[in-house]
């Protein structure tokens, strides 16, 4: 008994079913291009549309366990349905209604710049990245873990790369060198007192050799006393022969020449051997 009422009220309720549909109207299907609408109101209804729709696949895409196929074309449906409502906004903007890429919040990739045409509502999206020279594609969701994506949004560690003797060079200036430090004058001033001590010592130092040196001249042979006037002093640092060496010098020389000029080289041999022998050599 219970079981025909239960086919009973199942077909009633598919009789209320059937009879509300009809009631409806016919379900219309979303032109192709957005340039066959010519109605403002209409075209915003589309993109609204179009907004649900990516938001019921952004929340789909979330599901990890749905497999890399099924992701990959849930991801491309969204990037599919981002560009039509773009279409869409432009469309709108055409037939004087407002501009929804204006007041829209500005989305970025993961490299900084800002991506055209995309939402920023809805958790799922993170990345995206430029593949071709096409279009943008951004990833959502789960579409960020899948293999060849996920390398794409890796960054490189930082090479540390060993300076070279070049790269060294050019960082060297005026300041490494310090040839700018006295722009302020502190250091001139510095400098100037370390001179004049440095002068000062220097000049100590020469006058106290130079007193010992007058006093040790005074002392030498010939010297002049402290109490008698000053002349000009001469000293020898090498010995000098006296008067007597002088003259013994000065008649071998004459001897020597009177020899070479009136004895013959015979004679001169016989006179160096007597020499030689007299020296006792």
């Amino acid at each position: 008994m219970a079981r025909n009422e239960e086919k009973a009220q199942s077909m009633l309720n598919r009789l209320l079913t059937s009879k509300q549909q009809e009631a409806r109207e016919p379900k219309q299907k979303r032109p192709y291009l957005a340039t066959e609408v010519h109605d403002v109101v209409e075209a915003d209804k589309w993109r609204q549309q179009i907004l649900r729709e990516i938001g019921r696949k952004v929340m789909e895409i979330q599901n990890a366990g749905l497999g890399d196929h099924r992701i990959r074309d849930l991801n491309d449906e969204i990037n599919k349905l981002i560009r039509e409502k773009g279409h869409w906004e432009v469309r709108i903007v055409e037939l004087g209604g407002p501009d929804y890429a204006k007041a829209a919040p500005k989305v970025q990739d993961s490299q900084g710049f800002e991506i055209q045409g995309a939402t920023g509502k809805g958790a799922g999206y993170r990345q995206a990245f430029q593949r071709g020279t096409s279009h943008l594609e951004v990833y959502f969701g789960a579409a960020k873990q899948l293999p060849g994506v996920k390398e794409l949004f890796e960054k490189d560690a930082p090479r540390q790369l060993r300076r070279t003797r070049h790269d060294m060079f050019k960082r060297i200036n005026a300041d490494y060198y310090g040839l700018r430090d006295d722009e302020d004058g502190v250091l001139e001033r510095v400098e100037a007192e370390a001179e004049r001590n440095i002068r000062r010592r220097i000049m100590e130092e020469w006058q106290a050799k130079e007193s010992e040196r007058q006093a040790a001249l005074s002392n030498v042979a010939g010297g002049v006393p402290a109490d008698e006037p000053a002349e000009p002093q001469y000293v020898a640092y090498v010995p000098l022969p006296d008067q007597k060496e002088i003259e013994l010098r000065v008649v071998e020389r004459k001897k020597a020449e009177l020899l070479a000029k009136y004895s013959t080289p015979r004679l001169q041999k016989q006179q160096q051997e007597a020499t030689d022998l007299l020296a006792g050599k």
